[in-house]
């Protein structure tokens, strides 16, 4: 019995023959068409002489290593077809996500299903190959046969994607192959390695995964994306769409985010924001970029300094999304003039009715919001910071630099 044909490397090339076991050539290709069966090779593309023919799955009998044996020998030349998905023309050396590996990789070959119908055999494509073994049946494909590839690869592990999980994005006039997930599975991969999938995707396949995810979700996958990249992506989004990412992000992330723009698509952008969210970014826009007010979040939590620790709990319970981030509370008088800082691990050292004044960090590290970027991040490694607190001239509390802000301008330079 001959041996199952299970790879695309082992169909191209494939003699064809007629029922009279004539060859009448080999294949160049093989098509889906997704529309009808997404699993079936729907075509066979034959190439005979100085043509192509094109043979349905229904006129082919059997398929093996040694040929494809055809029940029907009224043929027809092949003329392409915007609904056909090719094989080695639309598949091969596309790039694909691979979810369990967080990165992009290229696909190598094609895994087929051989069945038989009772009447024929049919071929269903199972999985994408992206691993070694494929790499391997490409380079020695038509070099040596079929059955001592498989001996040779035999001792090396599959790598591959069930095709369950891809469907095909077709922006004009290349036709490209991404992962069907879901949007769960999509959200829960950390936004540090999504964004490190994101930066290999071509812009059409960065746009679809934004429009995908939620808005929360983009909002984390922007802030970890390169800066310019950043621009380049919002600028690909409706304005509306872009308005809602921008929200879900902290302000200072916004307005880094949208200080990359042109000032006309910004301000589309600004404008399609709400309120409160949207002029809180534009008064960030406003301070000068390496300067901690242009560093600064003004995501913060600040009492006033009559405040109790039974107080400061209750605005923490009312804050709770703050809490990942927060390990300082801010106190200021009443005309919002920064006065002291309590350290939230003080607050449980006390009873509910002590006075935060009472807790307060012995000495207090400020910035003007004048302050160049280099004097600030000297100020986190001499005082060893977490978090320093930015005022206005007249003392006010404009906003917070934190460790996370130092570590992503370090890492820019």
């Amino acid at each position: 019995m001959a041996e199952k044909l299970s790879y695309f490397t082992e169909l191209l090339g494939l003699p064809v023959h007629d029922l009279r076991m004539r060859r009448i050539g080999r294949v160049k290709d093989a098509a889906l068409v997704p529309l009808i069966n997404p699993v079936r090779v729907d075509r066979f593309l034959v190439g005979a002489g100085g043509a192509w023919l094109s043979i349905r799955y229904d006129q082919v009998r059997h398929i093996s290593l040694k040929g494809l044996f055809l029940s029907d020998e009224k043929l027809t030349p092949y003329h392409s077809d915007e609904y056909m998905l090719r094989i080695d023309r639309d598949l091969l050396d596309q790039q694909i996500i691979d979810v369990n590996g967080r990165k992009v990789v290229r696909v190598n070959d094609v895994t087929f299903n051989l069945e038989n119908d009772g009447e024929r055999d049919i071929l269903n494509v199972l999985e994408v190959d992206i691993g070694v073994r494929s790499i391997i049946r490409r380079v020695l494909q038509g070099a040596v046969p079929p059955l001592f590839v498989r001996r040779i690869q035999w001792r090396i592990a599959p790598h591959s994607i069930p095709w369950e999980f891809c469907n095909i994005v077709e922006p004009d006039p290349l036709r490209r192959l991404r992962l069907n997930i879901s949007n769960d599975r999509l959200e829960r991969l950390h936004p540090a390695d999504l964004a490190d999938i994101v930066e290999e995707l071509g812009s059409e396949e960065r746009e679809s995964i934004f429009e995908t995810i939620d808005s929360e979700s983009a909002a984390e996958l922007l802030s970890e994306v390169d800066p310019r990249m950043q621009a380049s992506i919002l600028e690909s989004l409706e304005p509306e769409v872009a308005a809602d990412i921008i929200e879900e992000m902290s302000p200072d992330e916004a307005a880094d985010a949208l200080s990359e723009l042109e000032a006309e698509t910004s301000e589309e952008i600004l404008d399609e924001m709400e309120a409160a969210p949207g002029e809180e970014v534009r008064e960030l826009l406003e301070y000068k970029e390496n300067t901690a007010g242009g560093m600064m979040n003004t995501e913060f939590l600040s009492l006033t300094d009559s405040a109790t620790i039974a107080d400061a709990m209750a605005a923490l319970r009312r804050q709770e999304d703050l809490l990942e981030t927060l390990n300082v509370i801010f106190l200021v008088d009443t005309n919002d003039r920064l006065t002291g800082a309590v350290p939230l691990a003080r607050l449980f050292l006390a009873g509910g009715d002590t006075p935060l004044v009472d807790i307060v960090s012995e000495t207090l590290i400020s910035a003007p919001v004048t302050m160049n970027e280099d004097r600030v991040t000297e100020l986190f490694d001499k005082y060893n910071l977490f978090t320093l607190p930015v005022i206005e001239e007249d003392g006010r509390l404009a906003g917070v630099v934190t460790a996370d802000d130092i570590i992503s301008v370090l890492r820019e330079k």
